[in-house]
């Protein structure tokens, strides 16, 4: 009788996704917040696991992404870790974290990483945040930059519609890229900007790798939030969004099974007591 040899799951490193980048293999990326879907998703097999201070939110509630703090950020963060054996996981630096100061970024990170077990940071923003970047990535940490629509920046914004429309903006995003990519950035989140910048932006990039979302076909990778591509949040649809299930309709419907079960006393049977 052969022993069974144990599978030895690698992790996926930076220099992993830099490598799918300089070899044209698309980056997948998705969003997780909590143990339990970690687990789902890193066994699925998707490369980078971000934690986004979207689980605002998807987990809070809240309308925008400002109100999540840094202490939520590292306790969503600490449960995706454990859940993930294969993924890269990285963490959003939530709203207040990283603007004041670049000691205040540094000493932010830090925390994070310490005390959650993400493997790297996620920051918006371009040349404005190009001190915090390298003072974070000196000290060992390596990050992501977030550029197009930053819902950080909503305020400023005005909305969540496309950016970059103008020519100066889209130069303007051009050269935030590429002072990321300086600063050391890994790779860019590109959010919701024309297909043609993203794939400019993509080619001239040569060390940072980008994750589109609504950014088009021709970036290096793709982020979608978990529960919107499962189809959970039906009231949310923009034109980016493949939806790859209907989880909303299959919960509800169970939930509704187990209710009419427990109030007509079908549940449970004698088969599932002790």
């Amino acid at each position: 009788m052969t022993e069974k040899k144990l599978e030895i799951v690698k992790p996926v490193s930076v220099n992993k996704i830099l490598q799918m980048k300089h070899d044209g293999q698309k980056i997948s990326m998705l969003t997780s917040y909590d143990y339990t879907m970690a687990k789902l998703v890193d066994e699925a097999g998707v490369d980078i696991i971000l934690i986004g201070d979207s689980a605002s939110n998807v987990m809070a509630g809240n309308s925008s992404t400002l109100p999540i703090t840094l202490d939520e950020m590292i306790y969503h963060a600490r449960s995706v870790a454990r859940g993930a054996k294969h993924a890269l996981v990285l963490c959003d630096m939530p709203f207040g974290s990283y603007q004041i100061s670049v000691e205040d970024a540094l000493k932010n990170a830090i925390r994070i990483v310490k005390e959650s077990g993400a493997s790297a940071v996620k920051l918006e923003g371009g040349k404005r945040v190009c001190p915090q970047i390298k003072a974070i990535i000196e000290a060992g940490i390596p990050v992501c930059g977030h550029l197009g629509l930053t819902p950080q920046s909503v305020n400023e914004f005005g909305g969540y519609g496309l950016r970059a429309k103008t020519e100066e903006e889209a130069d303007r995003l051009l050269e935030d890229a590429l002072a990321l990519e300086a600063a050391g950035c890994f790779a860019i989140v590109l959010e919701k900007i024309p297909a043609t910048l993203a794939e400019k932006v993509t080619k001239e990039l040569k060390t940072a790798a980008t994750i589109g979302i609504g950014a088009g076909m021709h970036t290096d990778g793709q982020v979608l939030v978990c529960q919107d591509m499962l189809g959970m949040n039906n009231g949310f649809a923009p034109k980016f969004l493949r939806k790859y299930a209907d989880l909303h309709s299959v919960i509800t419907t169970a939930v509704a099974s187990y209710v009419s079960d427990v109030k007509e006393g079908k549940f449970p049977s004698t088969e599932e007591q002790y």
